[in-house]
């Protein structure tokens, strides 16, 4: 399937996704138990309040990328078609649902780096209900202007997102810090 054939639709915030999602993590340990480390709920989908394309968005750390490999016929049983790295190296990527795309699966080795970058940025939409509303808007926007041309709004998004992920990523490894030197002192 051709992803820029998706519809692209952007919606208010659900208050089912988390309960969506933990469905969907719940079957994903039952049917991958000895490779998967943790299943975490990612995306707009993920924080509360923002508007976003109705797609659970999930961000499981795996033990091992060949194990996961070996162990793809599991989630297709669950309905999800495998594509690879589809772009990002050191991931792999499932999606289910078709053209009415209703989950995706962004797969690494636990410890790497996308992994960080993902959790830093959903939790700095969470932080951050300005950044949160201002990232709405351009989605909604964009969605209303795109024709439905997937690759156009994810364009659309990318200097906002990379923009705010950066800030995300330095918040964060203050954070580290703080903590760091805090432990130090005790």
């Amino acid at each position: 399937m051709n992803p820029s054939a998706m519809i692209v639709e952007v919606v208010p915030y659900d208050p089912a996704w988390p309960a969506h999602f933990e469905r969907e993590r719940d079957a994903l340990f039952e049917a991958l138990p000895a490779v998967i480390e943790a299943v975490h709920h990612i995306g707009s989908t993920s924080v509360e309040g923002l508007a976003a394309k109705p797609i659970i968005d999930m961000l499981m750390e795996v033990r091992s990328l060949r194990e996961l490999d070996a162990a793809a016929e599991s989630l297709a049983a669950l309905g999800y078609e495998a594509l690879g790295e589809y772009g990002i190296a050191g991931r792999r990527y499932f999606r289910k649902g078709g053209m009415r795309r209703t989950h995706q699966i962004h797969a690494f080795a636990t410890g790497d780096e996308n992994i960080l970058r993902h959790l830093a940025f959903r939790d700095y939409l969470i932080s951050n209900p300005d950044v949160r509303v201002r990232y709405a808007e351009l989605k909604i926007g964009l969605a209303a202007s795109c024709n439905n041309d997937i690759d156009a709004y994810c364009a659309g998004k990318d200097a906002f997102v990379k923009h705010h992920e950066q800030r995300a990523l330095a918040l964060r490894a203050a954070e580290q810090r703080a903590k760091r030197r805090d432990n130090a002192r005790d």
